[in-house]
């Protein structure tokens, strides 16, 4: 009778909403639950907006939420996710999809006084827009190693002003601010998604797309070398296949000497390298050891493989120039970057 009594007090305005957060839960197969702490009213709206054709933002007090999902037995797991500053999303995108639209919604963001640095904070070597004053005093008070230099402030040195996990003091991030440097994220921060009665998590969601494809690509290959290796022939690896087994059965051919059209010009070039090499052994001994022919013969192989060999340092000597260009002009791209931020 209690219950009863507490639950015809309840406003009906919060009636509807647990209906309304129930209905979504019905319409939509994906539904999450997100963090919203931290994010003015004014950008969540731009959120919301900019997330419409792909998802609806539903923000709501979280014991309305939790008797919503108490009240959606299929979803009721979800309430664990239920935390401080939580609002619900739904979408048909899948929620790799999801995650992957909530995380480019996110901007950096200036971090506030005793807030705890989500990673190291670095302050990068290079001039500032300050002119000398009293700035300079302040930014040595915060940690931050400047000096003045043709008639600017410059931070004389790259630095970590702030380790992860350390509280931000007042005067390092308000410093921080004045540099224009925003070491916070700002967004819809997803806890978790639900589809199907399975639940995932960001640990899960967060892939690194590059890796993943060069992962792909790295197996296509093993895949590929290890069917020609194994000799299976399938439609993308029978080209391969059949110049392997040509090579292959060439190189017999050749090694036991069988007299079979393709084979007998490379059993003459055989024969003929064979031979040079006997008439300049013999030749070396006693230069009357072969006949003019032969010496013009030798010659010409000498001269022929002086010429490979000078193409070859030529060419390799372009090729260590080029590197040393591109390590060059990657060297000057990073000092740029390091000098801009």
């Amino acid at each position: 009778m209690a219950e009863e009594h507490h639950t015809s007090h309840i406003p009906q305005w919060k009636k509807d909403e647990v209906e309304a957060i129930k209905e979504l839960i019905k319409e939509y197969p994906i539904m999450g639950v997100i963090g919203i702490g931290g994010i003015p009213a004014k950008q969540l709206q731009k959120m919301r907006r900019d997330l419409k054709g792909k998802a609806v933002l539903k923000v709501a007090r979280n014991t309305l939420i939790r008797r919503a999902l108490e009240q959606s037995s299929e979803v009721k797991e979800m309430e664990e996710y239920v935390d401080v500053q939580t609002a619900l999303v739904f979408t048909e995108q899948n929620p790799f999809k999801l995650f992957k639209t909530l995380e480019k919604s996110k901007s950096p963001s200036p971090i506030k006084a005793g807030t705890i640095a989500p990673r190291d904070i670095i302050v990068e070597k290079g001039p500032t827009s300050f002119p000398p004053g009293p700035i300079l005093g302040d930014m040595q008070a915060a940690g931050i190693p400047a000096a003045i230099d043709g008639g600017k402030v410059v931070i004389r040195e790259t630095k970590a002003v702030a380790k992860e996990g350390e509280a931000v003091s007042q005067k390092l991030a308000a410093m921080l601010t004045r540099l224009e440097i925003y070491p916070m994220e700002v967004g819809l921060d997803l806890r978790a998604a639900f589809e199907n009665g399975m639940i995932f998590t960001p640990d899960v969601l967060a892939i690194d797309e590059d890796k993943f494809f060069s992962d792909i690509v790295l197996a296509t290959q093993q895949a590929f070398n290890t069917s020609v290796f194994a000799a299976y022939p399938t439609e993308e690896n029978i080209k391969t296949l059949i110049a392997k087994a040509t090579t292959e059965s060439r190189n017999l051919g050749v090694e036991a000497v069988v007299l079979e059209p393709g084979i007998v010009d490379l059993l003459l070039g055989k024969a003929q390298l064979e031979m040079l090499s006997v008439a300049s052994a013999a030749s070396a001994n006693n230069e009357d050891a072969v006949d003019d022919e032969l010496k013009e013969a030798l010659g010409a192989a000498a001269s022929a493989a002086a010429a490979a060999v000078v193409t070859e340092t030529v060419e390799a000597e372009e090729k260590e120039e080029e590197q040393e260009e591109e390590a060059s002009e990657e060297d000057g791209m990073a000092g740029l970057g390091a000098l801009f931020g």
